[in-house]
């Protein structure tokens, strides 16, 4: 299943999203006694083909753990224009007029999943949805939160 859809380091492919579909497919699983980690670093070079899979195995000396992969796999095959592009979305998100507060939350949501190494802490991302948001929208999350929105934890708001 892992090899159903390979990454080859072709211009069109999208190294993010093939990140998200191996994810979601390791997700679907565990093995009693063997960590999360090491199931996404034996699985994944069977998810690279050609050059992408000698990169991985180039990389292997030097990067031992699945989150310095996850980085050096986007830092090499995930443009920084693109980066850029979407941290630049993320920073200046604001609601459309005609938006509901889920239809805005979905499509901030959409934005981090198209670039799951963005960098940015949950709080800073918080507190950019929330100043996006129309005045009518931030009273009714305050509302909604009982109070200021601000005064919760990150996960406290999330829920």
């Amino acid at each position: 299943m892992v090899q159903a859809s390979p990454f080859y380091r072709k211009a069109n492919e999208d190294a993010s999203a093939h990140l998200q579909q191996f994810l979601e497919l390791c997700n679907t699983f565990t093995i009693r006694g063997v960590c999360e980690d090491a199931i996404h670093l034996g699985l994944f070079p069977f998810s690279l083909l050609g050059r992408a899979k000698q990169w991985f195995y180039a990389s292997c000396s030097e990067i031992n753990t699945w989150d310095k992969y996850l980085a050096a796999f986007l830092a090499k095959f995930f443009p920084l224009g693109n980066t850029n592009t979407l941290r630049g979305r993320i920073l200046s998100f604001q609601q459309a007029t005609t938006e509901s507060i889920p239809e805005v939350w979905k499509r901030l949501q959409e934005y981090i999943l198209a670039c799951p190494h963005h960098g940015m802490d949950n709080w800073l991302i918080l507190q950019n949805f929330y100043n996006g948001l129309t005045p009518t929208a931030r009273g009714h999350v305050d509302a909604a939160a009982g109070g200021a929105f601000f005064y919760f934890t990150i996960d406290a708001a999330t829920n």
